[in-house]
Order: structure tokens, then C-alpha cells, then sequence
């Protein structure tokens, strides 16, 4: 039976509600550990970066091992983008889309908006993602690949994966 809509949906409000809930650990076991995770920035031509390998990125990890240094320096306050307080943060999804599926992957694409509080100040970031997802053999889903654009003209703080 191939991954359905409700499995993908139910998959993205879990992974959002890991990042909100700060449980750091659940939000990496969403994660296969072969997964891409990029974020392309934006050129001085207005165009989406197109190779992390050669253009800069705003964040661009080539495996699961690069998430999970990530959290361990969000946990252990060696993060450059967090501090204390850590920002309170609050992640809506729409426009869910299921591009293809088979009973082992999928292609999907949304849209997100993350309100994020800290020192007083209320910031918002708000983009689009794509991603693969593949059925572990667990049964699980987990994510391969994941792309998030940022959409936000200016960011005046650093961007870190729980902003996205």
C-alpha cells in the first residue's frame, strides 16, 4: 500500500511538535541517516542558490550526523543561533502536498510559518519545504531529503533549524 496523505500530514504536525516541544531527540528520529538537510539562500539576482556544494547556504548538512551535532550544540548552549532564553517557538503547515508515493517513498512539498519569541520580540519566518520521505523497516517514515526555502526578505537574527 503506497504512503498516504494522512500518514504524511499526521508525519509533518509530529516533526513541528518535536521542534515546538524543544524535544530535540524525537525531532532527529524523524531523520534517516542518510538524510540531506539544505537550506539554499537567495543570490544578489533574486534566484534560489542551486548547489550547496559550490554557492552558499544558509544551512546545509549532507547527512543525519550533521543534524545531530546541531542538537547537541543547541542542547549544550554551544550554539551560535541559541542562547538563553531559547526562543519559544510555534510551527503552522498548509498546503500539504503529495507529489508522488509508492508503499516506499514520497515527494511532498508545503508550506510553513514559524513564530519564534525571544527577548521580547516576536519574529516570523515563513517558506515552503520539499522532501522525500522513505518507509523504514520499522514501518516508520523518515525524512532522506528535505529542501526549505525562506521566503523572508530579512532575517535579523541567525536561522537555525528550529526557526524552519
Amino acid at each position: 500500500m503506497s504512503i498516504t496523505y494522512e500518514e504524511v500530514r499526521n508525519f509533518l504536525y509530529s516533526e513541528s511538535r518535536a521542534l515546538d516541544d524543544k524535544q530535540w531527540d524525537t525531532w532527529l528520529g524523524h531523520y534517516d541517516k542518510e538524510a540531506e538537510f539544505w537550506v539554499p539562500s537567495w543570490d544578489d539576482d533574486g534566484e534560489l542558490t542551486t548547489d550547496p556544494q559550490s554557492e552558499i547556504s544558509l544551512i546545509y548538512y549532507a547527512r543525519r550526523d550533521g543534524l545531530e551535532d546541531r542538537v547537541f550544540r543547541i542542547k549544550t548552549e554551544r550554539s551560535s543561533a541559541s542562547s538563553l532564553p531559547e526562543p519559544r517557538t510555534q510551527h503552522m503547515i498548509s498546503n500539504i502536498e503529495l507529489i508522488t508515493a509508492s508503499e516506499h517513498d514520497a515527494e511532498v512539498r508545503y508550506s510553513w510559518l514559524t513564530n519564534s519569541y525571544r527577548y521580547k520580540t516576536t519574529d516570523t519566518y515563513y517558506g515552503s519545504a520539499e522532501l522525500t520521505l522513505v518507509r523504514a523497516d520499522s514501518g516508520e517514515l523518515k525524512i532522506k531529503r528535505k529542501k526549505v526555502v525562506i521566503k523572508n526578505d530579512c532575517i535579523h537574527h541567525v536561522v537555525d533549524v528550529y526557526h524552519l
